[in-house]
């Protein structure tokens, strides 16, 4: 059993996690000419690096103008203003860009629960599922993986979290979780998981 209470490191994926979905992969696919069915960060690694910068730069202003109509999440406020009240560390991992880390935290207003050097994007660390990401705000903060929680909608995430050894919730507001073996949590709402937290344990 795992006691959310006794995680003091919070990690969290930004879109479809803190805020609503709003990205539609396959249509993204699909407009830079990729693949359909494959995840697209790893479809331009294949690529040579002439070849993938042009369809970086068109992927990087999609996501900045989905970033623009970013709203949070509901009870992503409630559930970071109480990990704030807790003195807990909140950090984002997400496959993003930086620009886009920053404008969709911007429209969503939830910027200001996060310190600048603890919203890492993938140009600051290999993506998830990589686990750099996580090593990185855990060394910044001094803490340990089983003090720390990763927190996100898509396998990416909650490889990344069993990858660096932290707990791993996943949120999923269809109820359907997909992969049960990457999480030891699974949330339908941050309003559940915010329930989970204020309990003794889950």
């Amino acid at each position: 059993m795992i006691s959310l209470q006794d995680r003091t490191h919070w990690i969290f994926d930004m879109d479809g996690t803190l805020t609503v979905a709003q990205h539609d992969f396959e249509a993204i696919r699909e407009s830079l000419g990729l693949p359909a069915g494959q995840a697209i960060l790893e479809s331009l690694a294949q690529l040579s690096e002439e070849e993938a910068a042009p369809i970086h730069a068109r992927l990087d202003q999609i996501e900045l103008d989905i970033a623009q109509s970013a709203q949070a999440q509901p009870g992503a406020i409630a559930l970071l203003s109480t990990l704030q009240e807790q003195g807990k560390k909140v950090g984002i991992l997400t496959r993003n860009t930086r620009p886009g880390a920053d404008a969709t935290l911007a429209a969503s207003q939830l910027a200001h629960f996060f310190e600048s050097e603890h919203v890492l994007s993938r140009q600051c660390c290999a993506p998830k599922p990589d686990p750099e990401g996580i090593h990185q705000l855990l060394q910044s903060w001094n803490a340990p993986p089983e003090q720390a929680v990763m927190v996100g909608d898509y396998v990416f995430d909650l490889m990344a979290g069993r990858n660096a050894g932290t707990a791993t919730i996943h949120l999923d507001v269809t109820g359907a979780f997909p992969w049960p073996d990457q999480a030891d949590v699974k949330v339908t709402s941050l309003d559940s998981l915010l329930g989970l937290l204020t309990a003794t344990e889950v």
